[in-house]
């Protein structure tokens, strides 16, 4: 079994529940009304959008980086 880890991005919409996203793999993503039901719904949909990658002959990429950057806003 081979173990993965994915960057999970968490922000919280207008109505006040948490999104999560997994921006590497394409239409990965859930929401919940607790960070942590967030999260426990994104491993849930990871193993659905790594299925369909497979049944697709896609791969996730083998390395990516987590960059922020600085913009200003007025």
């Amino acid at each position: 079994m081979k173990i993965l880890k994915l960057p999970v991005v968490i922000t919280q919409d207008e109505d006040g529940f948490f999104v999560a996203e997994v921006p590497v793999l394409p239409s990965c993503f859930t929401q919940g009304k607790t960070k942590e039901e967030a999260m426990a719904n994104i491993k849930e949909v990871i193993h659905l959008c790594l299925e369909n990658m497979g049944d697709e002959s896609k791969t996730v990429p083998d390395t990516f980086s987590i960059e922020q950057v600085e913009v200003a806003v007025s």
